[in-house]
């Protein structure tokens, strides 16, 4: 059992309540407890002359009160604590993560354009977070992909040229919690096309696709196996696939449990943090929920 919670991010929208739905599950199949947060965005200033509205005290939030009651009706729902915070979202949903296994959020709030796809809060925080972030979309995401076999999947993508074993332990062990078959993801660039001297001009690649593919599943099949000895129940697909990683991880989100993939990391050119296309991508696009693992803190 873990001795940290869920954390989950509450508004009272239907996004919120989503996630937390997820959340709930998450930390009945953990055996851990539950934070519900709700972040208030009062303004610091008004008008002179103008009353000043002050938050409501955490015992009489209306959005917590709602969730309580919620829980309260749900059958083998885990302990939970709930916490009115405030200030700006943006700014304290991150912070969450730092005692949290896990922070799921819905992928929009109250505030906002309706058209986004993923709020600016759910966007910082999966970027900021100390903890994978899991972020819960709306229903009715339409991807293109092939049709799933049947049975509960995770989803993992895994960049042979710079795998995270953070990324790939949550892949694990959510894929263990779940009695899910664990869908490894490892694109691989192609068609690989060299310029000639000649503007204009390019040359046929130096080795053929079917070189690279087993050469990127052999590193695949390196990089897992430790995680394969950690959790010797999971059913491990690895699946090298050529081309756009982000096109590939959406495709094969559609019916599954959970899309997992790492955060930018670091480099010397550019320290600040960073989602990475990718991750973006997935974020945006994804059918399922998505959880999004910061690197591991050597690699930060």
């Amino acid at each position: 059992m873990s001795t940290l919670p869920v954390a989950v991010a509450v508004d009272g929208s239907e996004d919120s309540l989503r996630a937390l739905d997820w959340a709930v599950d998450a930390a009945r199949r953990r055996g851990t407890a539950l934070r519900v947060c709700h972040v208030r965005h009062y303004a610091a200033w008004t008008q002179p002359g103008a009353p000043l509205i002050m938050p409501p005290p955490p015992d009489e939030d209306p959005v917590l009160t709602d969730v309580r009651a919620r829980l309260e009706a749900t059958a083998d729902a885990p302990d939970a604590e709930y916490v009115g915070l405030d200030g700006a979202p943006g700014a304290l949903l991150p912070e969450l993560g730092a005692e949290a296994e896990l922070l799921v959020l819905g992928s929009r709030g109250r505030g906002g354009f309706a058209g986004l796809l993923l709020g600016s809060n759910g966007m910082t925080a999966a970027r900021d977070a100390e903890c994978p972030v899991v972020i819960v979309p709306r229903p009715g995401r339409e991807v293109e992909g092939p049709a799933p076999a049947l049975g509960p999947r995770v989803v993992v993508g895994l960049n042979v040229d710079s795998p995270d074993d953070a990324t790939l332990a949550l892949a694990f062990t959510e894929a263990a919690l779940r009695d899910a078959r664990l869908q490894v993801v490892a694109a691989y660039p192609w068609p690989v096309q060299t310029w000639t001297a000649a503007p204009g001009e390019l040359l046929p690649p130096a080795v053929d696709q079917g070189a690279v593919e087993r050469e990127t599943r052999t590193l695949a099949d390196g990089f897992l196996a430790p995680h394969r000895e950690r959790h010797p129940g999971v059913r491990v697909e690895p699946c090298p696939a050529p081309g756009d990683a982000a096109g590939h991880l959406v495709g094969a989100s559609r019916d599954a449990e959970l899309v997992v993939v790492g955060r930018h990391r670091r480099r010397l050119l550019a320290p600040a943090r960073m989602l990475g296309s990718v991750t973006h991508a997935v974020l945006l696009h994804a059918a399922s929920p998505v959880g999004v693992v910061p690197p591991t803190p050597a690699e930060e």
